[in-house]
């Protein structure tokens, strides 16, 4: 029932209003995984990367995606809780103040054993608009966990000037998504990331000019 009702909310809401305010032009939607267990990465400058990242695969696949977002920010009880866990999907991640013991993974991880697609910021947190920071290694865990998951770049441009870190008010910018080649696990947590991030900044500049909507 819930499945159900995460699916139309997301085709018949999310969806919509998202493609309305932003607009969304894709490069290399070929390249986007068609199945699970996969991961997509992507750049992050905006609260709208999750909702604009959930409109660039076709709605059968909509019950597979799981974006992974900070509990912090995502989990903090009350309507908005409720929504990012069961209408976006959310899997919460707890930054910092986890013990030793805990993995905070776990969660994605079990996510990819089901054969799930995840979406993740590898940033951590949102940047300056187009500006991309220092990817961490987490993303390189869970490909190291699930070796047959690929991890599929996706540039995102627009969304960080559309609703910028801090912002309260929506701009209408339009958003374009550059899709890249998958890659595979390479035995190397800080080599893969720096692989991953250097192949961002390429998709980068194959983006077209910024524009307003």
């Amino acid at each position: 029932m819930l499945q159900t009702i995460r699916r139309y909310g997301l085709m018949l809401v999310v969806r919509p209003l998202a493609r309305l305010l932003f607009g969304l032009d894709v490069i290399g939607k070929d390249k986007l995984p068609k199945d699970g267990p996969a991961i997509v990465a992507a750049n992050h400058n905006s609260h709208v990367d999750t909702i604009v990242m959930l409109c660039l695969f076709p709605s059968k696949l909509l019950p597979k995606l799981r974006p992974v977002a900070a509990a912090d920010h995502f989990d903090k009880g009350g309507f908005g809780s409720w929504f990012s866990r069961n209408i976006i999907g959310i899997i919460p991640i707890k930054r910092g103040g986890a013990s030793r013991t805990e993995d905070v993974l776990l969660g994605a991880k079990e996510a990819l054993t089901r054969g799930e697609i995840l979406v993740v910021f590898p940033e951590g947190s949102r940047g300056e608009p187009e500006e991309m920071t220092r990817f961490k290694t987490g993303v390189a865990r869970l490909v190291e966990f699930c070796p047959q998951a690929t991890v599929t770049p996706v540039y995102l441009q627009g969304a960080g000037r559309s609703l910028p870190k801090d912002a309260k008010l929506l701009v209408p910018f339009n958003t374009t998504a550059v899709v890249g080649d998958p890659l595979t696990w390479n035995g190397s947590h800080h080599g893969f990331v720096d692989e991953l991030r250097a192949r961002i900044e390429a998709l980068k500049a194959q983006a077209p000019p910024l524009r307003w909507k």
